[in-house]
């Protein structure tokens, strides 16, 4: 199939999107991209609450919201959360697979296999699972993109050593996948953010203003990250312009790793 050269459109009018982890931080900071640029999107977490209230701000937008309560560890509940996003807006074309829980507390020697658990199956797991569930309607209709959320610390063997062999999972998953789902026209890609201000990141470095100020030193930017800074990415590989970008893991960092 030949692509003619057009001007690239970050439009999203007339498709619809599943966001796991969507009610806050960076997948809340995607769904809003998403729903300025066209979207319906539906929000997945464990939180009935501020999904809500994520859902009314998509909903502001003029946009249609669904709001899933979802543990996304569990196949029973990832499986209904597709079937009732699929029913609602009649077939899924995007699925962000967002859904987090941080790396930090005792070393990987340290940890018990309680923690090994909670935190591949929250940061692994669930991609598996949401892909598993999509998979096959995005086939079905020969299309459909699925982006990842990886971590800069995937790469980084100090430090968050879990969390990092689950996000290094994740950018391995999206390589194999993206293969798998090249002959039916579904791309996957992931995302991997540096620092970005978050409630899970919050967790770590405190609310006291000098420490954001000491991590954003360390920054060549100059500045600790926000959700929309990766919602602009995933809009972009959600969108016509990036229809040739497949099987790809794009460091959103702000130099801090180059």
């Amino acid at each position: 199939m030949t692509i003619e050269a057009s001007t690239a459109s970050l439009s999203l009018d007339g498709k619809t999107a599943v966001v796991t982890g969507g009610g806050t931080g960076i997948g809340k900071g995607i769904a809003l991209e998403f729903a300025r640029a066209g979207a319906e999107v539906a929000i997945a977490g464990r939180r009935p609450d501020v999904l809500g209230e994520a859902a009314g701000e998509i909903r502001a937008l003029g946009r249609r919201a669904l709001a899933v309560p979802t543990d996304v560890t569990k196949r029973e509940e990832v499986e209904r959360l597709i079937a009732s996003a699929t029913e609602a807006f009649g077939g899924i074309d995007i699925l962000v697979n967002n859904a987090a829980h941080g790396g930090s507390g005792p070393s990987m020697a340290d940890s018990d296999e309680e923690r090994w658990d909670e935190i591949v199956d929250t940061n692994l797991k669930s991609a598996y699972l949401c892909c598993r569930a999509v998979a096959p309607g995005m086939i079905e209709r020969k299309t459909g993109c699925i982006i990842n959320i990886s971590s800069v610390m995937a790469t980084r063997p100090e430090g968050c050593r879990i969390y990092g062999i689950a996000k290094a999972g994740v950018n391995f998953m999206t390589r194999g996948l993206a293969q798998d789902l090249a002959p039916h026209n579904i791309r996957v890609n992931c995302i991997a953010p540096g620092a970005v201000r978050t409630d899970m990141l919050t967790a770590d470095v405190g609310e006291d203003e000098e420490n954001w100020d000491t991590l954003a030193s360390y920054i060549p930017l100059g500045r600790v990250g926000a959700p929309a800074d990766i919602g602009t990415v995933a809009l972009f590989l959600a969108s016509p312009a990036a229809h040739y970008i497949s099987a790809q893991v794009i460091a959103v960092d702000g130099a801090l790793y180059a």
